[in-house]
């Protein structure tokens, strides 16, 4: 596997002389890859079916002759204000039912079939004009599906959509009043035009009716991005991809990927940390400049999994950026160090976000390689850094895995539809899980509870609502150790709590008799060290004891190699519990220091160090937001 570097790039913005300029200063940079047109629908079509396709045609050719490969996006993030006229009613509509305006982006609603229309009619005049052109290497379809809350819709287009999907999946009314238990509270249904969308309620709507309703604003993304998808495999053999973000998991990323053949994602490391990681006011102030040390390296290990081993970054942030609650500049080496982490998880090309700073718009204080008056800003250098270490560097695979942690989309649903406390969140809970696997020094892979699990030494899957035949078949197969719970098994697909009881596990006689979600001022002390929080289970079973609470109350139990944890542990338990799962499975890990983390590949152990500070392991420095590659 290659890897390489790219840049985002926005001709449209620059006079067409500025073009062959910046071009030639991307090759002599090292840069590889260049994404352009992904917001560029009223350049492309200034008017209803009046096409302005030369400048397009210039820009490919300017970049393509100069060295560099082409990803050419469509544009249906950004659908221009003539749309508007042509579609009143294509907005989508938030909880309170108001609609999103046009003046940013992504203000189109999933479900919408006549927008869906023109997004599949330009996708296929793109294809048709660019799809067997030499410098077009590959497709970005859309833009960050998700992105600012746009996913969930209670538009009329949502509703009408979100019937006939009730259609299709019940067959008949009676069958869905059944599945919902809509006895409770009268809620039954005389047809299925009598069902509204889950919002404006008095008091929260039946879990099961909002459940279904999550699935099936996922399948609205994955119908969407599939009538892309249908153009343009006609039209191109040139690879597929989009471009997801960090924690936004209001669709099924793993089934949006199965049609596409790269996935990629957006990474924004001090934005994140300081915008959607929920990060307390300390650990921002340790790593402000730097990002999280685990975020990054989890959206790499799910995107991996969600691209079938194909992933890359195409945005990376490579300074400040304009959308978080603050926006601190990184550290100097940070542009480096963020781009051979990613290298170091499997990554094909890492792109920066954005080539020149633009002095227009609502991203003037977003960060370029470049600043507005077309100056070398601060990652320029350490672009062209990456780009000649990566060209002498002899290895290039992700490196096997010591343990499988199973990420759930619609766990993550569930659980937010019936939370129990206010801060159980699916996504905390495993990223948790990661952190601590992480402070072990173990490779992990992300996975879909539809992976196969045979070959694995450890398969961890905490909070996992619903378990299938096909999954509880597997584990009853699996040979490895298996680390489930709380809340595992402990929901049917229609939000009902399930007979026999939760965990219902293969070959565990367990069963959780009560459940209690903590406050963050209680927590249970558990017998030699650490506690649980958030949420708390009481087990009954005969199965095998290993952790108990100080008062001898069961924190787990276990037959064979299936481990069963009854409550959210805090880091000083959760060590205990995957050092012990690990002793079980066979692995040994191989801690770092705090600041440090690492990933090994086939042939080299990488260290990158999080820290404002050079840090010291084993006799050997590395240096403050520095990258040591050593061989193994």
């Amino acid at each position: 596997m290659s890897r390489a570097l790219g840049v985002c790039y926005y001709p449209e913005h620059w006079p067409e002389e500025d073009w062959e300029g910046d071009a030639r200063r991307m090759v002599e940079t090292g840069l590889r890859w260049v994404r352009i047109g992904e917001f560029a629908w009223s350049k492309i079509e200034p008017n209803p079916d009046s096409f302005a396709w030369d400048w397009l045609d210039r820009a490919i050719d300017v970049l393509g002759t100069a060295g560099l490969d082409v990803i050419l996006g469509t544009p249906t993030a950004t659908p221009p204000r003539w749309m508007l006229d042509r579609h009143p009613d294509m907005l989508a509509h938030d909880a309170n039912g108001r609609p999103r305006r046009f003046g940013s982006r992504r203000h189109y609603c999933f479900s919408h079939v006549g927008y869906r229309g023109e997004c599949q009619r330009i996708a296929r005049l793109l294809g048709k004009r660019y799809g067997q052109n030499p410098f077009v290497k590959a497709w970005q379809i859309d833009n960050e599906y998700g992105c600012h809350d746009t996913t969930i819709s209670y538009s009329p287009a949502a509703r009408d959509a979100f019937r006939a999907w009730c259609r299709d999946r019940y067959g008949s009314v009676d069958a869905l009043n059944k599945a919902w238990g809509n006895v409770f509270w009268s809620m039954d249904y005389r047809d299925f035009d009598d069902i509204d969308l889950p919002n404006l309620t008095v008091t929260e709507p039946n879990p099961a009716h909002a459940m279904a309703f999550r699935r099936f604003t996922s399948d609205q993304v994955i119908a969407f991005n599939q009538v892309q998808v249908r153009e343009l495999r006609a039209q191109t053999d040139r690879p597929l991809l989009h471009n997801y973000m960090g924690r936004v998991t209001d669709f099924d990323h793993y089934d949006v990927g199965t049609d596409l053949d790269i996935a990629t994602w957006d990474s924004y490391p001090i934005g994140f940390l300081m915008d959607r990681l929920g990060a307390s006011p300390d650990h921002r102030k340790t790593f402000m400049r730097q990002g999280d040390p685990d975020f990054q390296a989890f959206h790499h290990d799910l995107y991996r999994s969600v691209g079938r081993g194909r992933w890359w970054i195409i945005e990376q942030q490579p300074g400040p950026v304009n959308w978080a609650a603050w926006n601190p500049a990184p550290l100097a080496g940070m542009a480096r160090l963020w781009a051979w982490e990613a290298f170091a998880h499997g990554a094909e090309a890492v792109c920066y976000f954005r080539w020149r700073q633009a002095p227009f718009g609502q991203e003037q204080h977003h960060s370029g390689l470049l600043r507005a008056d077309g100056a070398p800003a601060p990652a320029l250098g350490e672009a062209e850094q990456v780009a000649q270490e990566i060209a002498a560097a002899s290895d290039a695979a992700a490196g096997p895995a010591d343990v499988a942690l199973v990420f759930d989309y619609p766990s993550q649903w569930a659980w937010e539809t019936q939370p129990q406390g206010r801060d159980f969140d699916y996504f905390e809970l495993i990223f948790s899980f990661y952190r601590g696997l992480r402070r072990l020094g173990l490779n992990v892979d992300i996975v879909s509870g539809d992976a196969p699990m045979s070959g694995r030494k450890l398969v961890i899957a905490p909070g996992m609502a619903t378990m299938g035949q096909d999954f509880l078949g597997a584990l009853g197969a699996f040979e490895g150790q298996a680390l489930l719970g709380p809340r595992t098994n402990a929901r049917t697909a229609e939000m009902s709590l399930p007979v026999p009881l939760p965990p219902n596990l293969p070959g565990l006689d367990a069963r959780v008799a009560r459940l209690e979600s903590l406050p963050p001022f209680a927590s249970e002390p558990v017998a030699a060290g650490g506690s649980i929080e958030r949420w708390f289970e009481t087990l009954e079973g005969t199965a095998d004891v290993p952790f108990t609470t100080e008062a001898g109350q069961p924190v787990a139990l276990r037959a064979g190699g299936v481990t069963y944890l009854a409550g959210w542990p805090d880091d000083t338990l959760l060590d205990r519990i995957l050092q012990d799962a690990c002793s079980l499975a066979g692995i040994t890990p191989d801690p770092v220091p705090a600041p440090l983390r690492q990933r090994k590949s086939a042939t080299h152990r990488y260290l990158f160090n999080y820290s404002a500070a050079s840090v010291s392991w084993r006799g050997t420095k590395v240096p403050a937001a520095g990258v040591l590659r050593e061989k193994l």
